[in-house]
Parts: C-alpha cells; structure tokens; sequence
C-alpha cells in the first residue's frame, strides 16, 4: 500500500515536471539574430600565453570584419606580452606580428600590456611595439573591464 502510495507521488511530479517544462518551452520568445553590421559591442581579449597571439591577431581580424563596430582591448601579461615586443614572430610560420598589431590597431584594436609583468621580467617599455601601451595590472585590468565596464571576456 505505502509502496504504491510513493509510486503514484514520484509519478505525479514527474507529470507535472514534464508539464512545466512543455509548457515553459511553448511560450519562449523565439531568439532574434541583429545584422552583424549593426552589433556594438564591447571585448576583452585576455593574452597571457605565448601560444595564443597569432590565433587571437586573427580571431579579432575576423571579429571586426564581421561585427566592425564592437570595441576590442588587448590585455596581456606573463609571457602573452611577448608578441609586442619589437620584432616578434610566430615560432612555427615566422610571421612577424607587429605588422598585424599595426593593422588591428588601426582598426581601433588596443593592445595593453602588465607592467607587474613588466618589472617580474626586467622589461622596459621601449622593447615594445609604439601600438602598446601599459596597465598597472593586467589581471586588475581584465577585471575592471569586464566588472566596471560590461565586456565580454575572451580567452583564445
């Protein structure tokens, strides 16, 4: 008796469990896509590993062609602030990166770079690309840009 009690309990939720949700998902808006051309948006593209920079050079390249309005900042630190220094190149391709610094800057793209880093490392500014420029923190940056500011975080 108590068993068949508890069977028709847990049968009754679930009824009404898949009721719920049948009727949640007949009543959803249906998503709305904008034209990519009209987005402004606003993305923080953390680099804080040598391995990344030619995938997130072109990442931002293809996000701007497709969304050109959307305002990108560059934040590095730790070895990610390697492909800003003059003459950097790809290990593998050998492709310089300054060029490509040079024409996502144009485009609006800004690269910043930790000076925390800067000091750990025994770097100084003027080994850099004159695309750059300095944080305080790089780590306090991402933070202030996503918290104080509302963009979006991307780690390539």
């Amino acid at each position: 008796m108590a068993l068949n009690l508890i069977r028709k309990s847990v049968f009754a939720c679930l009824a009404g469990l898949t009721f719920a949700g049948t009727t949640f998902a007949q009543t959803a808006m249906p998503v709305t896509r904008m034209h990519t051309q009209d987005i402004t948006s606003k993305v923080v593209y953390h680099i804080d590993s040598a391995d990344q920079p030619l995938k997130a050079l072109r990442n931002m390249r293809n996000h701007l062609d497709v969304a050109p309005k959307t305002s990108i900042v560059v934040v590095t630190h730790a070895n990610g602030v390697d492909f800003l220094m003059e003459g950097a190149k790809h290990a593998e391709t050998g492709t310089l990166y300054a060029p490509l610094i040079s024409g996502l800057s144009a485009r609006g793209v800004a690269f910043e770079i930790c000076e925390i880093t800067l000091k750990n490392r025994k770097l100084s500014t003027d080994q850099f690309v004159l695309d750059a420029t300095f944080t305080p923190s790089g780590v306090v940056r991402v933070t202030e840009l996503q918290n104080q500011q509302d963009f979006a975080y991307i780690k390539p």
